[in-house]
């Protein structure tokens, strides 16, 4: 092998390690519309920073709330170096502040979860057709134009394990449904690492980018105009800054903590 073969192997290697094409799912947890608003926020942050980085990130699936907010919301976000960039964002965000509708000024706690899903070129994971659940509607929503007129938006389910994926971005409907099984190919695979994780994890320390869902991650404190990652007990200011997708300063703390165990 000479050294451009290798230099290419390697390069692929790499990429299978960090894919540039991740599915970012954003839902909202306790505290009724404002997690919804919160998880729109989140959503927003997120859109922002990949503008930033030139990446491109598109809304595949939303289902939103009464007021505007989100109460779950799928964004493909492709670019170089996305998933490296982004995957230890997966866990439970959580906002601290007064919400308008407050008259008594209290301050609220509200809680969105983020998953970091990424899309590799080289699927492990065997999907039965047999285990699979279709349905079609009308689509409405992010690209939803033709909703009275064809049934393109997709649901799967995948009965074995319940996941439950959407999909209405696209005008076609084989489009969609394909979009629906690159999330549940994604999802079935986190699912595997997750496991995979909880079984060989020594301690904490090993299992932060494991995509543990349920682990409490991020503090956003209004008032205190401070964001604080629980994980490596860091704190930053400007929290309308980081808001509006300047979360490189806490993207790179967490990669340097973790540099010595990935």
């Amino acid at each position: 092998m000479d050294w451009q073969e290798w230099k290419k192997s390697q390069e692929n290697v790499e990429t299978e390690k960090f894919p540039n094409e991740i599915i970012l799912e954003v839902r909202a947890g306790a505290g009724g519309e404002e997690a919804a608003l919160f998880a729109k926020e989140l959503s927003d942050m997120y859109i922002m920073y990949a503008n930033l980085k030139n990446w491109g990130a598109r809304i595949l699936y939303v289902s939103e709330s009464s007021l505007g907010g989100y109460k779950e919301v799928a964004i493909e976000i492709k670019g170089e170096g996305v998933f490296e960039k982004l995957r230890f964002e997966t866990g439970v965000h959580r906002i601290q502040r007064v919400p308008e509708t407050e008259k008594m000024g209290r301050v609220h706690t509200s809680t969105a979860s983020v998953a970091i899903l990424p899309i590799r070129k080289k699927v492990k994971m065997e999907i039965k057709p047999s285990d699979l659940e279709i349905e079609f509607s009308r689509s409405g929503g992010a690209g939803g134009q033709n909703v009275n007129k064809v049934e393109t938006a997709v649901r799967i389910v995948h009965k074995p394990t319940g996941i439950d994926v959407r999909s209405t971005a696209e005008r076609s409907q084989l489009k969609n449904r394909e979009n629906a099984m690159r999330i549940l190919s994604a999802k079935l695979e986190m699912m595997k690492e997750e496991e995979e994780a909880a079984k060989h994890s020594l301690n904490r320390k090993t299992q932060i980018g494991t995509a543990d869902r349920s682990e409490k991650i991020r503090t956003y404190n209004i008032l205190q105009d401070r964001v604080t990652d629980h994980r490596i007990k860091k704190s930053w200011h400007n929290i309308e800054k980081i808001l509006n997708g300047e979360i490189e300063p806490l993207l790179n703390a967490m990669k340097d903590y973790a540099r010595p165990i990935v």
